[in-house]
């Protein structure tokens, strides 16, 4: 089933995972987004996971995101382990690409949170990050790369969208850090 179906089923079931709340301001009208399951009202926005790859990605997603003023981030690199078949990058490593990630990402959220996951799987290692740290969605900004390629590597964009128990966002590639 696509994201329209499961939209669908969610509005249909008539226990709909989000509203909207409308506020007046002396100086403009806002709204904003909230998880009807979340008794606190927690906003679309008021933490936001945000997975990245290395450095670059990092700051351009976080670039990617300001402009939507999260009340929180968390970044989140998942280090991609074996299970049984050797490792991509020894484990020292793909640490120190992670620290040098939540690094880039605090330049444009000085108060930035970090969380490293060690997985195979990198869309679940995504979705047990959101349960982990109370994440209210996923803020994520697609990678890149032809269909063959993510034919043959596994599409953990189309994965997100589809299976996430979360509201993803797709931030836009573009800009100034690309």
């Amino acid at each position: 089933m696509g994201p329209d179906t499961s939209l669908a089923r969610c509005l249909l079931s008539g226990q709909p995972r989000f509203g909207v709340r409308i506020f007046l301001t002396d100086r403009s009208i806002g709204v904003r987004m909230t998880s009807t399951a979340d008794p606190d009202g927690q906003s679309l926005l008021g933490h936001v996971l945000l997975p990245v790859a290395n450095e670059e990605d990092a700051l351009a997603t976080a670039r990617a995101l300001e402009p939507y003023d999260p009340e929180r981030v968390t970044a989140l690199h998942v280090v991609e382990k074996g299970e049984g078949v050797p490792d991509k990058t020894p484990v020292e490593q793909s640490e120190e690409l992670a620290e040098e990630s939540y690094a880039a990402v605090r330049r444009v959220f000085p108060d930035a949170g970090d969380h490293t996951a060690y997985a195979r799987d990198i869309a679940g290692a995504i979705f047990d990050a959101v349960d982990e740290v109370g994440a209210s969605a996923i803020g994520y900004r697609s990678r890149g790369g032809n269909r063959l390629f993510r034919f043959l590597s596994g599409d953990v964009s189309l994965e997100l969208v589809t299976e996430s128990h979360v509201p993803v966002v797709a931030l836009p590639r573009g800009g100034a850090a690309d």
